[in-house]
């Protein structure tokens, strides 16, 4: 007999979370890609348990010219656990592979290159067998504060960017989710990153990347005022027709989905930039109601080829990333949005 559930999206967990706003000789140092991997993995909810994870393609949890043995060495280690890898995070900003989209030409180079490198490591994940589904994760990998000074011309070399690495993703079987989140370039409304993506005109390949908490900044404009679609003290009424407005436009686009909280406020730790803050699912604070917003974003998912969804929670306090309850209260809303909008 088959496995009713095989087509319904598989629930992963995010790697970044133990990396994001961490630093080394602080309160809140890295944690480990295995201990991120045995958190994960230990979670469950009524039986139900992660089914995969997405990962971040730099030290400390995976070096990008790391060599072929090592990197199966790292997905038999996720396999053991019974986990699958699907969308991977291409390591495009300064310090790491990549460089500004919108930088110099040497700039866009190392951005490119951050592209070939995680299809390449993609590549070896799929011919593992840990990886079957996905896409690779990207930003403009520049502030906002120096779009600004040209918006038009900063959009047109992102989308320039975004072309030539769309290129390379396709050469590769690859897709490339551009995320919505409001600290980067050209990225930081919901207005400015559909321009950026109907100027990149790739909808095969580059798509958007939707995360709940992060679109939600989107809603209330915080980096872009006159894109704003709701104020400070909307009614629910507002909210929908709002959220309405957004997801109808940014939806077609979306490739790769985020199940989130926010609180309304932002946040930066370590050398992230500020942006929407990432909150635990049952936060009474939290400014999103997960399964109906979920609901938006994963209308007509599967046709995109979206095949699992993910967690993301960055910048949280480690005492409570290194707690078990906190994966199981994540997983259970994980199964709530896929119950109400999973498909067969």
């Amino acid at each position: 007999m088959s496995d009713p559930t095989h087509t319904m999206p598989k629930l992963h967990n995010a790697m970044w979370p133990g990396l994001v706003g961490k630093e080394e000789g602080t309160d809140h140092p890295p944690i480990s890609f295995e201990q991120m991997l045995d958190l994960t993995a230990a979670a469950e909810v009524n039986g139900q348990k992660f089914e995969g994870i997405d990962c971040f393609l730099f030290h400390p949890h995976t070096d990008p010219d790391a060599s072929e043995d090592d990197l199966k060495i790292l997905a038999d280690k996720v396999a053991a656990r019974g986990l699958k890898i699907g969308s991977l995070v291409a390591p495009v900003w300064p310090g790491t592979v990549g460089a500004s989209a919108m930088g110099s030409s040497e700039d866009q180079a190392k951005f490119k290159l951050a592209i070939e490198k995680a299809c390449r490591i993609a590549k070896i994940f799929n011919d593992h067998g840990v990886r079957e589904y996905g896409v690779i994760r990207i930003d403009s990998a520049e502030g906002t504060e120096k779009w600004f000074e040209d918006p038009a011309a900063s959009t047109a070399k992102v989308a320039a960017t975004f072309q030539e690495a769309g290129k390379i993703a396709a050469d590769h079987g690859e897709r490339l989710a551009a995320e919505g989140e409001i600290c980067w370039a050209g990225m930081h409304s919901w207005r400015d990153v559909l321009n950026l993506l109907e100027a990149v005109d790739m909808p095969q390949t580059v798509g958007f990347q939707a995360d709940l908490a992060h679109t939600y900044l989107y809603l209330m404009g915080y980096n872009a005022p006159e894109h704003a679609l709701l104020k400070e003290g909307y009614s629910d009424e507002e909210f929908w027709a709002a959220y309405k407005t957004m997801t109808d436009a940014l939806r077609p686009w979306t490739i790769d989905f985020h199940v989130a909280q926010n609180d309304g406020t932002v946040h930066g730790t370590g050398a992230h930039d500020k942006t929407g803050r990432h909150c635990p699912a049952d936060d009474p604070n939290g400014k999103v109601d997960i399964v109906k917003c979920s609901g938006y974003w994963l209308e007509g998912a599967q046709e995109r080829g979206v095949k699992h969804i993910c967690w993301d929670g960055c910048m949280f306090p480690n005492e409570m990333l290194e707690q078990s309850a906190t994966w199981n209260t994540i997983l259970d809303a994980m199964v709530k949005v896929r119950s109400a909008h999973g498909w067969k």
